[in-house]
């Protein structure tokens, strides 16, 4: 079993609070509820604000992907998404058209569903002296380790469903399914791991359980789409 001490040390103001090397318990989700939740409103506010959010959707992807032509197969292999490509840390993958992108201390790219803020996406990266995501043990140990330690506070119940492996141009990448239940939401969620230019990545997505039957395939299609690439 991956112990705590064994996986690279994260800052605190990234995923997980860090001493001596240790992680600490008391975690916030990766994205946080609070933090990312809109006021509530009335269902006649989210229609208007979905009708809004329709009509502006019929514009924007052709200006954002006139401006992004090196990832415009992205979104033509993938109808109803846009494309996001980091140059700076290397890496690229999808998200779902309507989702916003939100500022998170300790997390380098967030996208959300104005709406249904736990249908989110978020990306990590930090520093690591590892060369393979395979040094740090099996999918299945390192997934519940992370989830344990970082992905969800000690309050929440988490249980890991799914832990594979998989291969993308020679790189081991680790993607895991698992669920985190709060006393007033169950988060179920995605997650994959790759190490690679001396940094250890994190895609997560997830949504409400009860809309996860609506959502898996989405957000399967986005973490399916997340690359590396050397910087």
């Amino acid at each position: 079993m991956l112990s705590a001490q064994q996986l690279p040390c994260i800052p605190r103001t990234q995923l997980g609070l860090c001493t001596n090397g240790r992680f600490q318990k008391g975690v916030p989700f990766i994205v946080r509820a609070e933090q990312i939740s809109a006021p509530s409103t009335s269902l006649q506010d989210k229609a208007g604000r979905r009708q809004i959010l329709a009509a502006g959707l019929t514009i924007a992807p052709l200006v954002l992907l006139s401006c992004q032509k090196s990832t415009a197969f992205a979104a033509e292999n993938a109808k109803g998404y846009l494309p996001v490509t980091d140059k700076k840390d290397g890496y690229s993958f999808i998200y779902p058209f309507g989702w916003q992108e939100v500022v998170i201390e300790g997390q380098d790219k967030v996208y959300k569903d104005v709406i249904e803020p736990l249908e989110n996406v978020s990306v990590t990266v930090f520093p690591t002296n590892k060369e393979d995501i395979r040094d740090l043990g099996s999918p299945q140990e390192v997934a519940e380790a992370l989830i344990k330690k970082v992905l969800a506070p000690p309050s929440q119940k988490t249980k890991l469903l799914t832990a594979a492996e998989h291969d993308v141009d020679g790189k081991a990448y680790y993607t895991f399914e698992f669920v985190a239940q709060a006393p007033n939401f169950t988060r179920h969620a995605l997650s994959t791991i790759v190490i690679g230019n001396g940094k250890f990545y994190t895609l997560t997505t997830g949504a409400n359980e009860r809309r996860w039957g609506k959502m898996k395939d989405k957000l399967n299609t986005v973490i399916d789409s997340f690359k590396i690439f050397n910087v």
